[in-house]
């Protein structure tokens, strides 16, 4: 008769007695003040897992130092959040899949991904689409969160989705461990800070004790914890806005400002080392403040609308008379993240990674796509389209895709992907869902055919293709009960190379 194998563990026996054990399928939180205090549960962990023989799978960003000392028992795998999110992602899932069903996993702390992304937003869609399917094999998996570094919003989609919730903090030179999340468990003392001395973690029973420990741990963290409910996103222009003063005021030199406009760049614009050379040369910081200011959600505004940002820039560097010449433009910006949140909410998620496959990008295309057709959005962000829209009145408007992808150097996607009118008529309630029917349609055609056969011909299936979009007020005026522009037509471009 085969021996039963050994239940999973943390490697410290007291911990596991006040979680009652670990459970196959548990993924495992721990919100840490700093990654030093992450340590001190990885080893006992990694330890107890290669004494029980298990396969122990390491994720190493590069942003700090080894958590998993190297080991020809460990497979340890070096990442660069660099690599944007649908990268970085696939990669992992590659990985986990390859391991199979019951491998243990140390993953190095997530905030390190937010930082690379600028968005702790991706940060929770990275774990909604990781969490599930680690728990479908029955794995263990241990990853770490600065406190106070993220929104609400991310530390919730991570709570939401997590079997364990583990807060770590140091009071006067003593760790603690405070459960706020244990899936289908429960004790009297289990959601109390416990106290760890020595072999033991004591619960911490008496209030007057409690009272000190968390007055101590929110006034030395007071500071940090009014910004950090703030996205990394906010918070990274809003110190822009500030060196852009002190700059002005000579409190800071040249090279501060040249350094956050290369940032911004990077998160707004592209990571495209060409483009973001062009767009270095014409584009200011306060042009991509204005852009931040008429943006809903995160992340980059893609080909179309960058280019439509630096053309205006390169004429009104060129001329003064430009500026009297071009329409102004008022035009609204749908970060990309939003693009890969609704994917990840209406549970495309699967569709979008097998089309990173060149032997099945085309499997299950209709379904997919009438997922995206009929897909919805969270509350947030209808209620900063419906915002977007009151501020439009009643005027056309179109809805235009602006791929990460789409008209940069070297991609054209002409007539690839959708771009919508909208007469944007009738009561509010109207032009919202008219809006909204518009954003599903352009989403729906980034999974569609002839986008991923282009994308597939020019070798761009395993690239990060995110769908921005490009929100502009119509040109024209009414006439009676029609409107149209004076004039409308076409450029064609010629290159006599």
């Amino acid at each position: 008769m085969p021996l039963a194998e050994p239940p999973p563990s943390t490697g410290l026996p007291a911990l596991d007695r006040i979680l009652q054990g670990l459970i196959l399928g548990d993924n495992v939180v721990w919100q840490v003040g700093s990654i030093e205090d992450y340590l001190p549960f990885v080893q006992p962990y990694c330890q107890e897992a290669l004494r029980q023989g298990r396969k122990l799978v390491y994720f190493h960003f590069e942003r700090h130092a080894v958590l998993v000392p190297p080991d020809p028992r460990v497979e340890t795998h070096r990442l660069d959040p660099a690599a944007g999110f649908e990268t970085l992602t696939a990669e992992i899932h590659r990985v986990i899949a390859q391991a199979g069903r019951g491998a243990f996993y140390v993953f190095d702390c997530l905030s390190d991904l937010a930082a690379d992304w600028y968005s702790d937003l991706m940060l929770g869609n990275f774990f909604r689409v990781t969490c599930p399917y680690l728990r479908e094999l029955d794995t263990i998996a241990y990853f770490a969160l600065l406190r106070r570094r993220h929104s609400y919003r991310a530390v919730a989609a991570i709570r939401e989705t997590t079997q364990l919730l583990l807060d770590v903090h140091r009071h006067q030179g003593q760790l603690y461990v405070h459960p706020l999340k244990v899936f289908e468990r429960y004790s009297p003392t289990m959601y109390l800070p416990h106290v760890w001395q020595g072999d033991s973690f004591q619960p911490v029973t008496g209030s007057a004790a409690i009272s000190g420990i968390y007055e101590a741990l929110t006034r030395t963290g007071a500071g940090a914890e009014t910004t950090g409910r703030l996205d990394l996103w906010d918070r990274t222009f809003q110190s822009a806005q500030e060196t852009v003063e002190a700059v002005k005021r000579g409190e800071r030199g040249p090279e501060a400002g040249r350094e956050t406009l290369r940032r911004l760049l990077h998160m707004l614009v592209s990571r495209n080392d060409r483009m973001l050379e062009l767009a270095g040369r014409y584009l200011t910081i306060e042009d991509l403040l204005a852009v931040r200011r008429r943006m809903i959600g995160t992340g980059q505004v893609g080909g179309k609308a960058a280019g439509m940002l630096i053309a205006r820039a390169i004429l009104l560097r060129a001329d003064e008379r430009w500026r009297e010449l071009l329409e102004p433009h008022d035009s609204f910006f749908v970060g990309s993240d939003v693009f890969y949140s609704y994917l990840v909410g209406n549970g495309c998620w699967r569709a979008r990674r097998k089309q990173r496959d060149p032997a099945r990008f085309l499997d299950d295309l209709e379904q997919a796509q009438e997922r995206m057709l009929t897909g919805s959005f969270p509350e947030f962000l209808r209620d900063q389209f419906a915002e977007m829209l009151e501020y439009f009145g009643q005027a056309p408007i179109v809805v235009r895709s602006s791929s990460l992808l789409e008209d940069s150097f070297g991609n054209a996607f002409s007539g690839k992907y959708e771009s919508v009118f909208c007469a944007n008529q009738g009561s509010p309630q109207q032009r919202l869902d008219a809006f909204l029917a518009a954003v599903r349609r352009i989403y729906a055609s980034a999974m569609g055919r002839d986008a991923l056969l282009y994308r597939a011909r020019h070798g761009l299936l395993d690239r990060d293709e995110q769908m921005a979009l490009l929100v502009q007020r119509v040109s024209g005026a009414t006439h009676g009960r029609l409107f149209f522009p004076q004039v409308a037509g076409v450029g064609l471009s010629y290159n006599p190379f």
